[in-house]
């Protein structure tokens, strides 16, 4: 195995484990911290670093792993140049033919009040996520998890979704990608629904691309009433690895109805291919194809 990850007992560092996700404002105690990874990164030195300093990032090879084994990355704020890992006891999924639209949500969608994109600007999401705001000045995604996804969108596993209104970007998510998963890091939102509506056009980007699996992490009351559940971690072991096998259990034993083995493999981009099939946009409101893929067609 060419990395290692290892584990200190939970309860390890007294200020782990407020990570502010996929809304800003979430907190949760991770249950099963470790200090540091064993991949050869220097662990954080009395000395400082100089301004220029190259930052030490997290290899893709190793998040992929990770997130293969059920455990994510967290640092203790912004600036922390250590990570450690994380496996949470209960897991917060949404069924992806349970995601639960408000009327104005779905008008919204329906409506294209933003116009919404994937990948265009994924520095610019993880900057938004990362930035300050009220109520939590801190932050987990430290510069050093930051760079880390940078380079794993840059390898073809870690995506965003955008919401602008005109030019300027109003709200947005990003997470990981791989097999039949998707796990959501974070999300932000500057505008009313803007952060629900990229997260409604997620889940319509999973269902077409044949994913199982939409990981949220930690349960929060915002993610309950758009859906989510709490699951058991070997439960969600159990979804994680029918996502990676290939089988539908990630999208029906969740919340979902019965279903047949999936047999198309995975591709995140097949929405943008039934779109311009669809000549949507064109036609009318795009996002009236979301709304039938969501299931909400009034």
């Amino acid at each position: 195995m060419l990395y290692q990850l290892s584990y200190t007992p939970a309860g390890g560092g007294a200020s782990r484990g407020k990570r502010a996700g996929w809304q800003g404002g979430r907190s949760g105690e991770p249950d099963r911290p470790s200090a540091t990874c064993s991949d050869g990164i220097p662990e954080k030195s009395a000395t400082p670093r100089t301004m220029h300093a190259p930052v030490k990032i997290i290899p893709s090879e190793l998040l992929l792993m990770a997130y293969r084994s059920g455990i994510f990355p967290m640092a203790d704020s912004r600036d922390d140049e250590e990570i450690y890992w994380v496996e949470p006891r209960e897991r917060a999924v949404i069924p992806l033919d349970g995601l639960r639209c408000s009327r104005s949500l779905a008008k919204a969608v329906r409506q294209d009040r933003f116009r919404v994109t994937c990948n265009v600007d994924f520095a610019g999401v993880v900057e938004a996520c990362a930035a300050p705001r009220p109520g939590h000045p801190e932050s987990w995604i430290s510069g050093r998890i930051a760079a880390s996804y940078r380079a794993l969108h840059l390898a073809g596993h870690a995506h965003s979704i955008e919401c602008w209104d005109g030019e300027t970007m109003v709200g947005g998510l990003y997470g990981a990608g791989f097999d039949r998963a998707f796990c959501g890091e974070s999300m932000f939102s500057r505008a009313t629904d803007a952060s629900k509506v990229a997260l409604a056009w997620l889940v319509a980007r999973l269902k077409v691309g044949n994913f199982t699996l939409l990981d949220c992490q930690f349960m929060t009351e915002h993610l309950a009433s758009l859906g989510a559940v709490s699951i058991p971690r070997a439960r969600y072991v159990a979804l994680l690895a029918a996502a990676l096998g290939g089988g539908v259990e990630g999208a029906t034993s969740t919340g979902g109805g019965a279903g047949s083995a999936a047999v198309a493999p995975p591709d995140f981009f097949a929405l943008d291919a039934l779109l311009d099939v669809t000549g949507a946009g064109a036609a009318g409101p795009v996002g009236y194809v979301i709304s039938q893929l969501l299931g909400h067609t009034s």
